[in-house]
């Protein structure tokens, strides 16, 4: 031990220190004028990595949604994590619908499971984070300034040296495995629009879809209906020829024809047939294309899109000629207010521009009572690739809706003189229908629905050439269009032009 005498004096230590910080000033001062910037950054980052202490874990995030598309992995790891609690949880999410066969768990927020995997221990841990942010989509004077949204996300930590196995083994055996999942307990659903749910704009909401709607059951011209079954069939084979082609895996249908004929049925059936969720459509709850868009891109695979009345759901901006003064107010309009902006181009683009890349296997339904009204840029090739008249019931479908609703035999003795009446009659399903469910006697049902059609034929409610029926697609082409053209002139009224369109529909004829 050094003794109090050889210990230096405070002097001669101030002294030293003194001298080393001058040093080191003037060592900083050199380096400061002939080493760049750039460099001395440089070498200043090198120094912090090598003094900072290596950590042995590696934690991955995996967000919700990556920008405007969802996380494919994060709902993946949110199905699959629910098979994979234990006891030391203490907080979980437990629902269960109708249609599912068992209870559905989920991680509550915070919650922590450990899953092992090939000999090693892999953490996930569920991050659900609250904050109140201005609503942009409030344009309206309305006393509401933000609202809250949530940012969840799944946290998964190991150890450095399985970074490997995570990448290539572990996370595509937890997207194989939730795959496997909702194939075994496939529930459909319906996605409708929620405006309150986030501040960046509108996001879908879904609950089941138990509409009991099928092939076997709809009213539709039987040999329409076995078109669109075949249809359906053969676009979901073909995944590789429309890659191999160039095109989007992709079906656009139009569903046309006077109201109560079955189209929501329809679009229920082919759900049913496919078993695709339907993702419905309002766009009178979207105010801009880039909302549109975000909309679009989170519907999921394997979807049905539908926009139901397409003519009259929003006044879309179109490329009549007898419409440019409108279109140069909504212009106008536009400038004021930038974001407030929904265009036909923007829908356009997603249904067969580049926007329809993103996503395979989907199909888009529109849906309108009057398809002379349509902007033809809907109605070209590429966008809409089958168009489905929804005709008046016929005899065929009359047999088809007794025999679900009355479970009458086909050769009841009434059958010869409803057939002699309904062919000429203009009587959709929804109609037909609503007569057979009056009465729980089928023959005082049936003689109710005579008289019906008997009423009806007195009025003058008839079909001039026979029953508007819809033809197959593949005679669509060859449909004459004789006697449907409308001469154009001076001094034609409004009224006037409604009963041609009238009329026309009566006659047949396509638009």
């Amino acid at each position: 031990m050094l003794s109090p005498r050889d210990m230096p004096s405070p002097s001669s230590i101030f002294s030293a220190y003194a001298s080393m910080t001058a040093s080191m000033m003037l060592l900083r001062s050199m380096a400061n004028e002939l080493i760049p910037q750039p460099i001395r950054g440089y070498l200043m980052n090198a120094f912090r990595y090598l003094i900072k202490p290596r950590s042995q874990t590696l934690t991955l995030i995996i967000e919700e949604s990556t920008g405007i598309a969802r996380n494919q992995v994060y709902d993946a790891a949110e199905a699959y994590l629910s098979t994979r609690v234990s006891p030391q949880n203490e907080r979980l999410k437990i629902s269960k619908s109708p249609k599912e066969k068992k209870l559905t768990i989920r991680l509550e927020k915070g919650e922590k499971v450990m899953d092992p995997f090939h000999g090693a221990s892999f953490h996930w841990r569920f991050i659900c984070a609250e904050s109140e942010k201005n609503n942009p989509n409030d344009h309206n004077n309305i006393n509401i300034s933000s609202v809250r949204s949530e940012k969840r996300s799944f946290e998964l930590s190991f150890p450095n040296k399985y970074k490997e196995m995570v990448l290539d083994s572990y996370l595509p055996f937890i997207l194989e495995k939730a795959k496997e999942m909702k194939d075994d307990e496939r529930v459909l659903k319906m996605h409708t629009l929620n405006t309150t749910y986030c501040y960046s704009g509108v996001k879908w909401d879904s609950i089941n879809l138990e509409h009991p709607s099928t092939f076997d059951t709809l009213a539709m011209d039987p040999e329409l209906k076995n078109a669109v079954m075949e249809d359906l069939d053969r676009f979901v084979k073909r995944r590789d020829f429309y890659k191999r082609v160039g095109r989007a895996w992709k079906r656009g249908y139009l569903l046309y024809g006077p109201p109560g004929t079955g189209k929501s049925s329809l679009i229920a059936a082919m759900a049913n047939y496919l078993k695709f969720d339907i993702f419905d459509l309002q766009l009178g709850n979207i105010v801009r294309d880039s909302d549109l868009r975000k909309l679009l891109l989170a519907t999921a695979n394997r979807s049905i899109l539908v926009i139901e009345d397409i003519d009259c759901s929003i006044d879309l901006p179109d490329r009549d000629r007898d419409r440019d003064r409108d279109r140069d107010r909504r212009h106008l309009d536009a400038r004021k207010q930038p974001d407030l902006q929904l265009t036909l181009s923007g829908l356009l683009n997603f249904i067969d521009g580049l926007w329809s890349s993103c996503g395979d296997e989907r199909i888009i339904i529109f849906t309108t009572n009057h398809k002379e009204r349509l902007d033809p840029a809907l109605l070209r090739p590429g966008r809409m690739d089958m168009h489905i008249h929804m005709s008046y019931c016929s005899y065929q479908g009359f047999k088809l809706l007794a025999s679900n609703y009355l479970q009458t035999p086909s050769d009841h003795p009434l059958f010869g003189e409803i057939e002699g009446l309904i062919e000429d009659i203009q009587i959709t399903p929804a109609q037909v229908a609503e007569e057979l469910m009056k009465d729980e006697d089928a023959v005082a049902t049936l003689e109710g629905f005579v008289k019906l059609l008997k009423r009806k034929k007195m009025e003058g409610d008839v079909c001039e050439n026979g029953p508007d029926k819809a033809e197959p697609p593949h005679q669509q082409s060859k449909r004459r269009k004789v006697g449907c053209k409308q001469k154009r002139g001076v001094g034609i009224s409004k009224t006037n032009t409604v009963t041609q369109r009238r009329t026309r529909r009566m006659r047949g004829c396509s638009f």
